[in-house]
């Protein structure tokens, strides 16, 4: 069995535009006064033929709308690319088509004409749960949007996820815990929550750096607010599948296991990264980040890709860990040897193990509780020679 089939097939398609740039995103994102989407329409149905003559014969498990902001998408491109999906693929009985959506009030009007396009999975980005910390982080949704937006998905969609971001600004420990019961409440069945990250290269990134951003929390209270993510959403039947992501038994967000399982999956649009085997050689893609350098480049040449990068078994063992680690299933301890050509060092693993850091059941390897908090320490130990 070649080895991506362990992780199995998706399609990742990137819209690139937002209506406003949220102050700590660092994603590929871009706001634009006017969109030909007939144009970019083109561009993605041609990227879909390229690579789907690449990858005839294979089951395709997953689409994900991803980006800036899909819900800006007019319903109609949505269904033109999913019926040449349908076209190209041989697909799975139980295919997963997500798209994430902001809540607003024009895009969740669309909310019922996705579903009718093929979209089974909506994934919302909510971000907060009350208006003061929307505002601060930049949001153009009000709580009552967001809700009203909830409740049009729930009756649209069987599949329904959400976002929240925590560890914001003046953030208690009781104000997350309230916020994240609220959260489990409304939860259909699956939730990512996400800790803030001040990244270089945002707005918040500057502002941090200029001594702005105040009442961020301390490590001892970034802590305390993980570990209350974790108990109350263990509590209520959603547990950690992975780091940031929590579902009830079954709804876990097949298109990113297909990523945390090193399966292969297609990047198609402006800075979408893929990984494709191909005649037994692992590639790692990657296209232009700018939207019009991308739609320019598939017009002119007939590909939106940078040159492909061929990945050693020893890269592909790499990434296989570093991201299988991130689940609670854990990384399959014969695979890794089998793609790196030699097992991981057996005195470090016990020594984890020892530690509490990693738990051994049955072939594989998992990060404990107490791994999980400091999982790239954990990583950086395993992987030292």
């Amino acid at each position: 069995m070649e080895d991506w089939k362990a992780g199995g097939f998706g399609l990742y398609l990137h819209w690139p535009f937002c209506q406003s740039k949220c102050p700590y995103c660092d994603f590929n994102s871009h706001v634009a006064a006017g969109i030909d989407q007939t144009r970019w329409q083109r561009a993605f149905l041609a990227e879909i033929d390229r690579i789907g003559a690449q990858t005839q014969g294979r089951v395709l498990n997953t689409v994900f709308f991803g980006g800036g902001t899909p819900s800006l998408m007019d319903p109609g491109l949505v269904a033109a690319l999913l019926d040449r999906v349908r076209a190209t693929w041989t697909l799975a009985n139980d295919w997963e088509v997500t798209l994430e959506a902001n809540p607003g009030s024009v895009e969740a009007g669309r909310f019922r004409a996705y579903r009718e396009a093929g979209v089974n999975r909506l994934s919302m980005g909510v971000q907060a749960l009350n208006d003061t910390d929307l505002r601060r982080l930049g949001r153009l949704h009000s709580l009552d949007d967001a809700l009203r937006a909830f409740d049009i998905a729930r009756d649209s969609f069987d599949r329904v996820s959400f976002d929240l971001i925590y560890a914001r600004q003046d953030q208690t420990p009781e104000d997350w815990g309230r916020e994240l019961d609220q959260a489990l409440a409304l939860a259909v069945d699956h939730l990512s929550l996400y800790q803030l990250t001040i990244e270089d290269g945002t707005a918040f990134g500057a502002r941090h750096a200029a001594g702005g951003l105040r009442g961020l929390p301390d490590e001892g209270r970034a802590v305390a607010l993980y570990e209350i993510t974790q108990d109350r959403c263990a509590a209520q039947g959603m547990p950690a599948y992975e780091v940031s992501n929590h579902a009830r038994a079954g709804s876990e967000s097949r298109h990113n296991l297909i990523y945390w399982r090193s399966g292969d999956y297609a990047g198609i649009g402006p800075g979408a990264h893929g990984r494709l085997t191909l005649n037994g050689v692992r590639w790692a893609t990657e296209a232009p980040r700018m939207p019009d350098v991308w739609l320019d480049m598939v017009e002119r040449e007939g590909q939106g890709e940078d040159p492909r990068v061929a990945m050693t078994g020893a890269e592909r063992a790499v990434e296989y860990l570093l991201m299988s680690m991130r689940l609670s299933e854990g990384t399959d301890l014969a695979r890794f040897s089998l793609l790196n050509g030699r097992p991981l060092d057996a005195a470090e693993v016990e020594s984890l193990s020892g530690m509490g850091m990693i738990e051994l059941r049955g072939g594989q390897i998992m990060a404990t509780p107490q791994g999980r908090l400091v999982l790239n320490a954990v990583l950086r130990r395993l992987l030292s020679d």
